[in-house]
């Protein structure tokens, strides 16, 4: 009925409006028919799907210049409503009523005296947020939480009742449970005092809604879980314990969840093994572990710890591809001719024992011909060598299709025991690294392509093309600096794009050039379709390589075990009902991943850089906007040198060429310009930076006077700047 009704209001043709005429109209007449008829008539207005007028006549939002959208907050306080992926309206903060960030509202939208549209919050249809993570301090007649959210203007206010042992001085936890007449809580969780080491980022994830431990259920599911493999599946196996077969990862890695076997045919072909960890195993669907999965949907990495998507005595332990001990896998076994073509292919159930756990710093050296290093590893050292004169073979594929390489800089803080930021250097990448790309690459293509073919059920990564507005933007940003598209933008093909980054290779923009076209970029996701990915010019992608840490790979093994393995088609209609929610939950759990990890490192940035204050360093302009631009240190540290801090000449921002011009001097600032820049503040706690251009008159801030009962009061003097932030969110972890 509920659908009827909107179908019905749609019509702007009908009047009949009221309450009693609508029930009339369905016949809704009866007592006990009427009373349920104005339930839901209610429950329809209070999510917003209809709205009265003066005369208690019901229409769709839209038909009075309401809407309904999510509210995100701006910290000087007022606030948008989005609409949709195109529309928001900005919300004075007057207007906002009591609704706060991520609250799903309804707006009455107004037209000003200027034309423009400005909205007033009406309603509130759902809180976005009810948990925050704040300071405990002492009001004067009950405590009060100070939010860490500087999105959160107000504080939360905490009787003794609802304190639950937390004292002053105390980071916890606080749940919202009266909004009027103040914002009144319950203290759910005590993190620790201030001051403990990693309460920081402990902090954050909270801040998040992110939990760290998992529930008792899942405890209970993983005791009986044994710590080696059950023996009587090995016969339902290919044995391969007799192959040559490595694990290559990162120096501080706990779990390895891929391994790698490779030989030369007869022919002359190549014979890959990727072996990926039979997660799917022991996680069963609508387990207690499954669930937890599920709402988990990835690992998060921080600087100083993982919060993993499965419990460490399978990430860890028995789905970890340990050296010297058995393992089930997933393997895609892939022939592959002297062009990189995969000629033929089988994915299969095995039983693996790695012969060495590798490290890519090691294998790095090997291949740089490290004489110890080839001694200790000798029974290996000819297969790191086959592994990257395939992998050259394949990246040389992949160039020639057109895939993009961003070849972005990342930057990797280090922190002391004490959780202390004491440094940020360049994550390293070498030629091992790229070699286990390449086939991990290869392995995620050809797992999708044979769903695809074979028309089942199936979740794959996909990456559309990029919107050519953006991409028009791209254009007119990088065109000052000689580079320029030819024909259309509408339907634009990866190698057209990848043509710039290559030729911007070697030159001192080219760091600034894939930045800006990776902002561009659509954002990849899961879907239930195969549309291709974009960056990697393939027209098939999946996620078949992790499913320790990302939960798309763990069904995508699930879907190889009951449709391959089992051959098991009474699922597909289970698969088809289930894959949607599981494909967008885990892009929204990718996302929010994403956001935590890039605050934590602006926040370890930002402390690293409040202990090098007036410091000097050479830097390259990233960024230009009308407050200012961005200056990115080699280490990828970056700032924002505030236009208030030009002094020697009034600055105009030419947005169309992204420069300053200096009004009577002429002077430039352009992208990729280097600069000399003094570290002018840092702040952790706001997680920015900000630096002044060496070289010019530094303006002293004087105070504000300003006169209250005919006295004169100092007052600081504040930049009148925009709400900023640091740009380089983008260039980390571009995850492909």
């Amino acid at each position: 009925m509920k659908e009827d009704i909107l179908e019905l209001l749609k019509d702007e043709n009908y009047h009949l409006r009221k309450i009693d005429e609508l029930a009339s109209t369905f016949k809704q007449v009866d007592t006990k028919d009427y009373i349920a008829f104005i339930k839901l008539i209610n429950s329809m207005e209070d999510k917003g799907l209809i709205v009265r007028n003066e005369k208690n006549q019901y229409y769709l939002p839209d038909q009075l210049d309401y809407c309904v959208g999510i509210l995100s907050m701006n910290k000087k306080g007022f606030g948008f409503v989005r609409i949709d992926e195109e529309n928001e309206i900005h919300i004075n903060e007057h207007n906002l009523k009591d609704a706060f960030d991520k609250d799903k509202v309804l707006v009455k939208r107004h037209i000003l005296a200027n034309g423009k549209i400005e909205g007033q919050i009406v309603k509130v249809l759902g809180r976005g947020k009810t948990r925050f993570v704040g300071e405990v301090s002492k009001g004067r007649h009950e405590y009060i939480i100070k939010v860490d959210d500087d999105k959160m203007n107000q504080w939360i206010y905490v009787d003794q009742a609802h304190m639950h042992g937390a004292v002053v001085g105390h980071k916890v936890v606080v749940e919202i449970k009266a909004y009027k007449p103040y914002l009144k809580g319950d203290i759910v969780k005590i993190l620790g005092h201030k001051d403990d080491p990693g309460m920081d980022i402990l902090s954050v994830v909270y801040e998040h809604d992110v939990d760290i431990d998992f529930p008792k259920e899942v405890y209970d599911q993983i005791a009986i879980i044994p710590d080696e493999i059950d023996q009587t599946d090995i016969k339902n196996r290919v044995d391969l314990r007799d192959k040559t077969i490595v694990t290559i990862d990162g120096d501080d890695a706990k779990d390895f969840d891929d391994a790698i076997s490779l030989s030369k045919l007869n022919n002359g072909h190549y014979q890959l093994g990727v072996h990926i960890a039979d997660v799917s195993y022991y996680v069963e669907e609508g387990s207690p572990l499954d669930k937890e999965a599920v709402k988990r949907g990835t690992s998060i990495y921080l600087v100083d710890r993982v919060i993993p998507m499965l419990p460490y005595k399978l990430s860890n332990g028995i789905c970890s591809l340990n050296e010297g001990v058995d393992r089930y896998t997933i393997s895609c076994i892939m022939e592959i001719d002297e062009k990189g073509n995969v000629v033929s292919h089988e994915i299969q159930p095995t039983v693996i024992r790695s012969n060495h756990r590798m490290t890519y710093n090691n294998v790095n050296k090997i291949l740089d011909g490290d004489p110890i290093l080839q001694g200790k590893y000798h029974d290996v050292v000819n297969l790191f060598f086959l592994m990257n004169e395939l992998a050259h073979i394949l990246r040389r594929k992949r160039d020639n299709k057109g895939a993009i390489d961003f070849d972005v800089n990342e930057g990797q803080v280090i922190v002391d025991k004490q959780g202390k930021a004491v440094d940020v250097v360049l994550r390293q990448r070498g030629e091992s690294e790229k070699m286990i790309e390449e086939f991990m690459l290869l392995a995620n293509e050809t797992v999708a392509q044979q769903f695809k073919w074979m028309d089942l059920p199936f979740i794959y990564r996909v990456h559309e093309q990029p919107d050519s507005k953006k991409l028009q933007q791209f254009i007119s940003m990088v065109k000052p600096l000689g580079y320029t598209i030819k024909g259309s933008l509408e339907h634009i093909y990866p190698n057209e794009l990848s043509a710039i980054i290559e030729a911007s290779k070697g030159t001192e923009e080219h760091s600034v050039i894939s930045t800006l076209l990776l902002r561009c970029m659509q954002k990849a996701r899961y879907d239930r379709e195969c549309l291709g990915h974009f960056g990697l010019a393939d027209d098939f992608y999946t996620h078949f390589t992790s499913p320790i840490r990302r939960y798309p790979d763990l069904l995508v093994h699930r879907l190889i075990r009951t449709f391959l393995f089992k051959q098991d088609l009474t699922q597909i209609d289970h698969f088809e009902e289930v894959i949607p929610y599981l494909a967008e939950q885990s892009s929204s759990r990718e996302r929010l991943a994403i956001d935590i990890e890039r605050e934590v490192d602006d926040m370890k940035m930002a402390e690293y850089m409040e202990n090098h204050i007036g410091e000097i360093y050479d830097g390259i302009i990233s960024s230009i906007t009308s407050f200012g631009f961005f200056v990115e240190l080699p280490n990828t540290i970056d700032g924002l040198v505030h236009i208030t801090e030009l002094t020697d000449d009034f600055y105009n921002y030419d947005e169309k060429n992204m420069m300053l011009i200096g009004e009577h001097t002429g002077k430039i600032y352009k992208l990729s310009d280097k600069v000399k820049v003094r570290v002018v503040s840092a702040s952790k706690k706001d997680k920015n930076i900000d630096f002044a251009v060496v070289g010019k008159n530094i303006k002293p801030k004087r105070n504000k006077v300003i006169h209250i009962n005919d006295k004169k009061v100092k007052t600081k003097q504040s930049k009148n700047s925009k709400i900023y932030k640091s740009k380089r969110n983008t260039k980390r972890k571009t995850r492909k």
